[in-house]
């Protein structure tokens, strides 16, 4: 399975939110706030590794290096249910913009 890439995507968001005073502060820096780019990037890495452990399992199990199907079984549902989530919080996103966007009009 391909890397979930969205890097570029992502470079746009950085935009996103509030205006910075003219002494900005880094985003990790004493005020604790992580962009939230940065937490979508990093949740979707998450859901992406979780594919690719999936992935692993399923073929080590089709190559007959591991006779747990369980195993197997559980890794897929980890990956299907955190892309599920993952879906539904794009979701939320695009309707949340879409509302936004009728606002302005």
């Amino acid at each position: 399975m391909n890397d979930i890439t969205l890097q570029s995507s992502l470079k746009g968001l950085q935009g996103v939110g509030a205006p910075k005073p003219a002494q900005s502060k880094p985003a990790d820096g004493a005020d604790g706030g992580v962009s939230f780019a940065d937490t979508l990037s990093e949740s979707l890495q998450k859901v992406n590794d979780l594919q690719k452990q999936a992935d692993t399992a399923i073929e080590d199990f089709a190559a007959g290096k591991t006779g747990n199907i369980h195993e197997t079984m559980i890794a897929v549902g980890k990956a299907d249910l955190a892309f599920r989530l993952t879906m539904q919080v794009r979701n939320k996103i695009v309707e949340a913009y879409q509302e936004v966007m009728r606002m302005q009009v």
